[in-house]
Formats: C-alpha cells, sequence, structure tokens
C-alpha cells in the first residue's frame, strides 16, 4: 500500500440561510456558465424562483434539466450521453435519488458535480458512492465525491421532518461502523486509516455538543448535522472505503430492504440498527440512547415501529449481504443476543414491536 494517496475533498462547501439564490454567482466565480440541472419531483417548485434569479443574474445558461424519478443504472447512463459537450458543471438539487443519479452521471462524463441538498436524510449529498438501482438491485456504486456541496438551512429546515430524524440515525450510526472498522483491523481482516477514523469521530462530537444544547429546532443544530454528514463523506474518500460510515447497522438495514415490502427510510432503520448494535459491542449504547431520545428520533420511530418477526429476518440475513466483511454480526452468538436485547430493552421494546 502506498505511504499517501491523492484525495479529492469539495472545494466549495457553503452551508447557511439563503444559499440557493447565491449558487449563480458561485458558479459565475468558478467560470462555470452552462449546466445541467437534476431536480427531485417537485423541488424545483420550492428554490426555482430563487435559483433562476441568481443564473440571470450572474449569466449562467441552463443546457439541460431533469427531473428524476428512479436511480436505475441504465437510465443514468443513457441520460450522461444526452448532456451536451460544452457542459461546464452538472447540479442535483433534491433528495438522495436526484443527487446520487446526478452524482453519478457526472462521474461518468468526468465533470464537477454540485451537491444541493434539500433534506439531510443521509450523508450521501457528500460521499464518494451512489446509491443505485443495478438489475434491479439496490446496490452502492463508485463514484466521485461532489466538487461541491451547498446547503441551504432555510430549505433544509423546511423538509419533511421524517427527514431529519433519518439524518439523525445516519450520522449516530458512525459509532457502531467505527467500532466494526476497529474490530476488523485488529483481526487483521481489514486496512485502517487513522485519520479518517479521527475525522469520523469528530464529526460525532460536534453533534453530541450541539445536541446536549437540547435546541434541535435551531439553525445552529442543522448546521452541525449537515457539518457532520460532509465530514463523514469525506472520511469515506479518505479511507477509500465506507468502512468510517457503514458496518453492522448498516447490514440490517440493507437486508430490511431487501426483506420489508416497505422499507422505511434508510436513516431511520440504521438508526435503530446502530442502537441494537452498540449493544450487542458494550459500546457507548447509553450515550447513542439518550442522543436518540433527546432528538426525538426514539419518539419519532416509536409511532411507526419496526416489525419484530421482519425484523429478525433482516438480523438473521444481515452477515450475509456482504462476504469477508467481519461486523459485529460474525460473531456466532449475535442473533441470540439481539433477540434478547430487543425483547428486554427499554428503547428497542418501543422501536421494535
Amino acid at each position: 500500500m502506498p505511504l499517501n494517496k491523492e484525495i479529492r475533498i469539495p472545494s466549495l462547501l457553503k452551508i447557511g440561510s439563503g444559499k440557493i439564490a447565491k449558487i449563480g454567482k458561485y458558479l459565475y466565480d468558478r467560470k462555470y456558465f452552462k449546466t445541467a440541472l437534476f431536480f427531485s419531483d417537485g423541488i424545483e417548485n420550492i428554490v426555482g424562483e430563487k435559483l433562476y434569479s441568481g443564473f440571470k443574474e450572474y449569466g449562467i445558461e441552463i443546457v439541460r434539466k431533469d427531473f428524476i424519478s428512479d436511480i436505475n443504472i441504465e437510465n443514468i447512463i443513457h441520460t450522461a450521453f444526452k448532456v451536451p459537450q460544452d457542459t461546464d458543471v452538472l447540479i442535483g438539487i433534491g433528495g438522495g435519488k436526484s443527487l446520487d443519479y446526478s452524482k453519478y452521471c457526472a462521474h461518468i462524463l468526468k465533470l464537477p458535480f454540485i451537491s444541493v441538498p434539500t433534506s439531510v436524510s443521509n450523508d450521501g449529498f457528500c460521499s464518494p458512492g451512489a446509491s443505485l438501482l443495478v438489475e434491479g438491485k439496490r446496490k452502492s456504486v463508485k463514484s466521485s465525491i461532489p466538487y461541491g456541496v451547498v446547503a441551504d438551512l432555510d430549505i433544509i429546515a423546511g423538509a419533511p421532518k421524517e427527514t431529519f430524524y433519518s439524518g439523525i440515525g445516519d450520522m449516530i450510526s458512525k459509532v457502531t461502523a467505527l467500532w466494526d472498522w476497529k474490530q476488523a483491523f485488529n483481526k487483521k481482516l481489514s486496512s485502517h486509516n487513522d485519520f479518517a477514523a479521527m475525522l469520523a469521530y469528530n464529526s460525532l462530537d460536534a453533534l453530541y455538543y450541539a445536541g446536549s444544547q437540547k435546541k434541535f429546532n435551531s439553525s445552529e443544530f442543522y448546521s452541525k448535522l449537515v457539518n457532520s454528514l460532509v465530514l463523514s463523506g469525506i472520511a469515506m474518500e479518505i479511507a477509500g472505503s465506507s468502512r468510517p460510515a457503514s458496518g453492522s447497522e448498516h447490514l440490517i438495514s440493507h437486508a430490511l430492504d431487501q426483506i420489508t415490502a416497505k422499507p422505511k427510510m434508510h436513516g431511520l432503520q440504521v438508526g435503530v440498527a446502530a442502537c441494537l448494535c452498540s449493544l450487542l459491542q458494550n459500546n457507548k449504547s447509553e450515550e447513542i440512547k439518550a442522543f436518540l431520545e433527546n432528538t426525538g428520533f426514539a419518539g419519532f420511530v416509536s409511532k411507526n415501529y419496526f416489525e419484530k418477526e421482519e425484523f429478525f429476518k433482516a438480523l438473521r440475513h444481515a452477515p450475509q449481504i456482504k462476504e469477508n466483511y467481519y461486523t459485529i454480526l460474525s460473531e456466532k452468538d449475535s442473533f441470540e443476543r439481539a433477540k434478547d436485547f430487543i425483547e428486554k430493552d427499554d428503547i428497542l421494546k418501543t422501536l421494535v414491536k
């Protein structure tokens, strides 16, 4: 393994109020005058007026516009070759589907990509991968980390509350993912990158601190959450894998995606799974449970809880999701211990019934 490697990080990073209106200026400053836009359904109606006003002021030309409703990799490839050759930059605006779609499209075309999340449901908006449908199955596909991230906190604060709790769950799952990663390294089953791990841990510190203030509807907390998710994406880029952000809790979520007829939002699934896996790991479980309660995550999920039998099936299947991928679920007694925690733990009993 080389001592050093080239890593990419976002060159443009704008987080704050009113940022949608300034995207035209950000493009102008970087001499990106021709852009292709990819919107989630309904998002243009929310951000269009301010976005286009800024484009007009700075002479930005829209050479193509798409509205994304699916993430089929074949459709993305077809779209990529319809993007005009003189396009300077691709911009994805909205939720996970539009961002993954446009990110992978930019990766194919080797064009800079600017990610504009309108919610904070997971760290995908700044990750080097994309979650796409490949031959009918959801898979994580290698992509490129965005050239830029523009997060307008006014828009994010107005997103459905479910997306906020999903972001909370996805972020807190780094606790269990990092534990799994370090144990896999100790067992000589994975490489490890100390700087990537430190970055991921530090992102959690910022979120824990903001959470301790218990001002969860404040712009400060939303800003901390966005910052933490951005750092998570960069940690994955540095590590060269999803290990800093994905472990046993993500395997359970992937299994739920395959088993349940209507999977819940990704961050809700990994948040509950992280709560369980932290108990299996004996790893900061009390801190995680307190955080999920204080932020309102636990109360929200308890009103739309997970079906116990489906969750048990997912637990059975989770260790087989990835071959040669050590997590706490690889241990022989993990399934029985997990069932016991679900039956007896005060918080888990309200989340999985």
